[in-house]
């Protein structure tokens, strides 16, 4: 009896042994086939900045580690990204009809490269402007490319360039950047109106007026907790993480993930490793940007040639000082606090590639794949991981749409 038992144990522990790396392999193997099947849409990217230094061809695989970037349509192809909004950046400058003038030249320039990549690849891509364009062009086997304008301080103080830009192809405008505009304060500023300023406050206005989604990444706690007080549309955080897993004030609060919620918004985490996890100090890769940054103006107000040279020694120290990264285990933990705290219909993904974005196992767009390999192994089903992946702020999209649409058809 005894020997019968022994026998069965040892049975029993090599059948077991020899299917664990089969259900590993079948996870997986479920994994991509979730992640090829639905829409996959990235919020945030600034992948432009490289379009306007002239010699980046988006259609040639670049590596990460040696160039620099992180998005190109091969990668793009291989981790399976259908979408991706590209942001037209702008560092905050002086805020003088001269500042105002050079940021939306500067702007104008950028939308041009994007609209130019695209028309002369449209064998990869196309300029997507509602989430039925995105959803026809994945189908046709090409990448969606939606625009947004990362500061709003190419509007100046001009409230007809909304709609301008609008026109342009834009789909959201984050208000603010690392500094205050004439629209709001900035998460990373002092206190200048104590949340919107009164031109912004119309701003959010006329963007829900024409269908612009506000995005909040960025801005102060009280210039949020404005626009959730005033837009009559769902708003979007394009690029933030949760604050009680990294605390960063360019993150969200619980309160803030509840107000957006309760608005109808999604959260989309970022995936820039300072945002997800505090990590230990690399006191010589702080002390190499901070001398760059100091050279450099805190890359404010910076002309082509000027962010040209910026760029290439800011990777060139990433290089020397590799830096710790969170990993994509960490990442996800932000999404699992999301989802706990104001449920599935409020998140999504906005990585920040070109902006700083990329951990360890989703380092550009060539391993997007491996986020949803997680959440599969954390048990997400195929119909949540379709909602986090683009089905909410696509959703979040089509309401600001739809609403602008219905309110103009009232007039």
């Amino acid at each position: 009896m005894i020997r019968k038992l022994v026998i069965l144990t040892f049975f029993a522990f090599f059948i077991f042994s020899c299917n664990e790396p089969i259900q590993k392999e079948n996870l997986t193997e479920k994994a991509l086939r979730i992640h090829n099947k639905i829409l996959t849409v990235d919020s945030h990217t600034d992948t432009p900045l490289w379009f306007v230094r002239g010699e980046f061809d988006l259609t040639k695989r670049h590596d990460a580690y040696e160039h620099g970037s992180r998005v190109d349509f091969p990668r793009m192809i291989e981790g399976g990204l259908d979408a991706v909004f590209f942001a037209v950046f702008l560092g905050q400058g002086q805020r003088t009809p001269e500042g105002n003038k050079g940021a939306f030249e500067k702007a104008e320039r950028i939308f041009d490269s994007i609209h130019a990549v695209i028309d002369r690849n449209p064998e990869f891509a196309e300029i997507a402007l509602t989430p039925t364009d995105a959803y026809r062009i994945e189908e046709d086997g090409k990448r969606a490319i939606f625009i947004g304008i990362e500061n709003g301080f190419p509007v100046g103080k001009d409230i007809t360039l909304v709609k301008y830009f609008y026109n342009r192809g834009a789909r959201y405008i984050t208000l603010c950047h690392t500094k205050n505009n004439d629209i709001c304060d900035s998460s990373t500023d002092s206190t200048e109106f104590n949340g919107l300023s009164d031109f912004g406050k119309s701003v959010v206005k006329e963007m829900n007026r024409v269908g612009m989604m506000i995005d909040v990444s960025h801005i102060s706690d009280s210039s949020f907790y404005d626009v959730i007080e005033l837009s009559s549309v769902p708003v979007i955080a394009s690029h933030s993480s949760a604050r009680a897993i990294c605390n960063h004030p360019r993150n969200l609060t619980d309160d803030m993930l509840v107000k957006l919620a309760e608005n109808g918004g999604v959260a989309q985490v970022c995936i820039l490793s300072d945002y997800v996890k505090e990590m230990p100090a690399n006191h010589l890769l702080d002390s190499a940007r901070n001398v760059l940054r100091v050279k450099y103006r805190g890359f404010d107000d910076l002309t082509d040639d000027e962010m040209k040279s910026a760029r290439k020694e800011w990777y060139a120290i990433n290089k020397k000082f590799p830096g710790n990264l969170a990993t994509v285990q960490d990442y996800v933990d932000h999404i699992d606090h999301i989802v706990k705290v104001v449920g599935i219909d409020h998140v999504g993904i906005g990585t920040d590639f070109d902006g700083g974005g990329g951990i360890e196992g989703c380092y550009d767009a060539s391993e997007m794949q491996n986020i949803t390999i997680e959440l599969v192994k954390r048990g997400y089903t195929e119909k949540q991981i379709a909602k986090i992946w683009g089905g909410n702020i696509m959703r979040v999209m089509h309401e600001v749409l739809s609403q602008a649409t219905i309110n103009q058809s009232k007039k």
